[in-house]
């Protein structure tokens, strides 16, 4: 898939289990009918970064993927930069 392709989704972190590796994302954006308005499972798997965890209230950019249990969850999961870094 090309990067024209995708769909990048912005939503936050409503919970994160560091024990377990999985947590939830709300996306703020969807409606009723949107998989992501109830939301969306992820594991740490998923954290691009690579750092395996991520705490709630943080403001993330993600994909949208099939999991392996056949329902979309949240992929690619990038936190976005907290306010006043240098990288805003």
């Amino acid at each position: 898939m090309s990067l024209s392709n995708r769909c990048l989704r912005f939503g936050k972190v409503m919970s994160f289990d560091e024990y377990r590796g999985v947590g939830t994302i709300l996306d703020e954006g969807c409606s009723g009918t949107d998989p992501a308005s109830a939301g969306l499972f992820f594991h740490c798997t998923a954290i691009a970064d690579g750092s395996r965890s991520i705490a709630p209230g943080r403001e993330v950019v993600y994909e949208l993927g099939a999991g392996s249990t056949g329902c979309w969850e949240a992929v690619l999961v990038r936190p976005l930069p907290e306010p006043g870094s240098q990288y805003r």
